[in-house]
């Protein structure tokens, strides 16, 4: 993997600027409308169509790219599956299977640890938080280097909002009943866990329920309480854990073959980063509306809600940060990205502990 000096305060557009201009981009000018190209595109996702809100931000990004495009750029989203599996979309981005993706990045940890960032990270960043640091506090310039390397740009489109800590087929009251169970969980969320004695199994969303009834897995996480729903993951485990330390604010992200976005016009480079920052949008919007009455549901059906210990939380927190720290040391990659990261992180806590905590404790009280 080559290293590069990934931070700098040249601004997101820049960024993009250069990698276009280095894969040699569309130079050809439209004097109208009219004279702009017809595009047919394919989009693969890492989700079944039955997860109708998180399927929903690639058909948002899709349907607005048309809607704003008079019908001459067309791209079709296809569920996981229908071309590649769920966890392959990187793959058929990068060698041009597809012109573009909707996924995760931090199912791809395993080719670049630092792409965790893009997502969400243990202990990490809240929704709001991490949408500011992508688009404001250098982080979406710093995804945008380390694709680069795999021929790809990617855009945030979607968040689910903080999500719930998993479901367990037994009740889990201390660090000793964590080890040795079987739990579908990715990215370094399950590097970290793992670290406490869990064995980690990374499934796509829609072999979860059938993993979880059969007992071929002891514990899942997948979202919150309208996607859990969905899956009928209240049916296979009776006890559902918050919060979800691992991810606090998961962001997910249009993947796009960067030959390809070379070859557009700027006219719908645009249009598809406006779709994109649409979808993030809608979608957390959505989520937070949607899991009021699904989390009631699952709740009212018997579901034992129950929180993680101070114990695992501190422990978590502890075997989280040693993970950064360690790879840190010897990834000048990851080093940079956690740094930048970092310090952001500690300086929009403290500003959301006086302007938002001391609201929400008040409510609370």
């Amino acid at each position: 993997m080559k290293r590069r000096n990934l931070l700098g305060n040249a601004a997101i557009s820049a960024t993009t600027a250069t990698i276009v201009g280095a894969c040699g981009g569309n130079k050809t000018e439209y004097t109208t409308a009219n004279d702009l190209p017809k595009i047919n595109w394919k989009m693969v996702t890492s989700w079944p169509e039955s997860l109708d809100t998180i399927f929903g931000g690639a058909r948002t990004v899709c349907d607005r790219v048309d809607a704003m495009t008079g019908g001459k750029f067309k791209i079709k989203p296809y569920a996981a599956g229908e071309i590649v599996p769920g966890l392959e979309v990187l793959d058929a981005v990068q060698n041009g299977t597809v012109e573009c993706g909707h996924t995760a990045s931090y199912y791809y940890v395993g080719k670049n640890p630092a792409l965790g960032f893009g997502t969400s990270v243990p202990f990490g960043l809240t929704a709001s938080q991490q949408n500011a640091w992508l688009y404001h506090g250098g982080g979406l310039e710093a995804m945008h280097k380390i694709y680069a390397d795999f021929n790809i740009i990617n855009f945030p489109a979607g968040n689910t909002g903080a999500q719930m800590g998993g479901w367990f087929k037994q009740e889990v009251r201390s660090l000793s009943e964590l080890k040795g169970l079987k739990m579908r969980i990715p990215g370094i969320g399950g590097q970290v866990i793992s670290r406490l004695g869990v064995n980690v199994q990374v499934l796509p969303g829609g072999e979860i329920f059938l993993a979880l009834n059969l007992g071929a897995i002891d514990a899942a996480e997948w979202a919150g309480p309208y996607d859990d729903l969905q899956l009928g993951l209240n049916e296979a485990a009776s006890f559902y854990y918050y919060p979800s330390w691992w991810e606090p604010g998961p962001t997910l992200e249009i993947q796009i073959n960067l030959s390809e976005w070379g070859k557009l016009p700027q006219e719908y480079r645009e249009v598809l980063k406006t779709a994109a920052m649409e979808a993030n949008l809608n979608m957390l919007a959505q989520y937070n509306a949607l899991n009021i009455t699904a989390l009631e549901t699952i709740v009212n059906g018997g579901t034992k809600l129950v929180s993680y210990s101070p114990e695992i939380l501190k422990a978590a927190q502890k075997a989280a940060f040693d993970f950064y720290e360690e790879n840190a040391s010897k990834d000048s990659t990851f080093k940079e990205v956690y740094e930048n990261w970092k310090k952001f992180r500690d300086g929009v806590i403290q500003w959301n502990n006086i302007n938002e905590l001391s609201y929400s404790r008040f409510l609370a009280d």
